[in-house]
């Protein structure tokens, strides 16, 4: 973690506007744009872009990807040029919880894929563009969305160090502790073998 060098009330404004951005349910918008009817009876339910590309319409599916990744970034690039680095870190987190556990929805989220993306992309375009090169290489070789998201976010640590970043390591660390969790269900169908490919049903 960074020095903290901003005051306790601006962190905490930070956290509390980083929160209510992330958690905003992109994929729930776009679904009512066009007319793709109630995200969470569709498919795995879930509010996301994958979800909604299941609905079969792309553009919506991208637009949805988009703008959950951008919602992360923005937090953090807001925060750093407002505050600073320790800012940066604390709306990265809010605004991935926000994003999980939106307290429009009942705090029952997305899987967080594309804003965890977005966040390490905001914090450090290196890092950000090695855990993008792992998923995809991971999902053109195996075709799971969930385990290309699961590596990603593994190796997200590793990159941080590997890239000179040890500041962000921790944050990175609790990431991708909470990527697992939004995807434990998904874990426990990849040890049966029952996860479903990219192209497939729910995941």
């Amino acid at each position: 973690m960074p020095a903290l060098e901003t005051g306790v009330l601006p962190l905490i404004a930070t956290a509390v506007l980083a929160y209510l951005l992330g958690s905003v349910p992109f994929g729930m918008v776009m679904a009512r744009v066009f007319g793709l009817g109630d995200l969470r009876a569709i498919g795995s339910g879930n509010i996301g872009a994958t979800n909604v590309l299941r609905t079969g319409n792309k553009l919506a599916a991208f637009l949805t990807l988009l703008c959950d990744a951008a919602k992360g970034g923005v937090a953090v690039l807001i925060a750093r040029a407002a505050l600073g680095t320790d800012a940066a870190q604390v709306a990265a987190l809010c605004a991935f919880l926000g994003h999980l556990y939106p307290v429009w929805l009942g705090f029952r989220g997305g899987k967080g894929v594309a804003t965890f993306l977005g966040v390490q992309l905001a914090l450090d375009w290196r890092i950000g563009l090695a855990c993008c090169g792992t998923w995809l290489a991971v999902a053109v070789l195996t075709r799971y969305s969930s385990l290309s998201a699961l590596v990603a976010a593994g190796t997200s640590t590793l990159w941080a160090l590997l890239l000179g970043r040890p500041d962000v390591s921790l944050l990175a660390l609790l990431l991708t502790a909470l990527v697992f969790v939004r995807h434990r269900d998904n874990i426990g169908r990849l040890t049966r073998g029952e996860e479903s490919r990219i192209g497939g049903g729910k995941s």
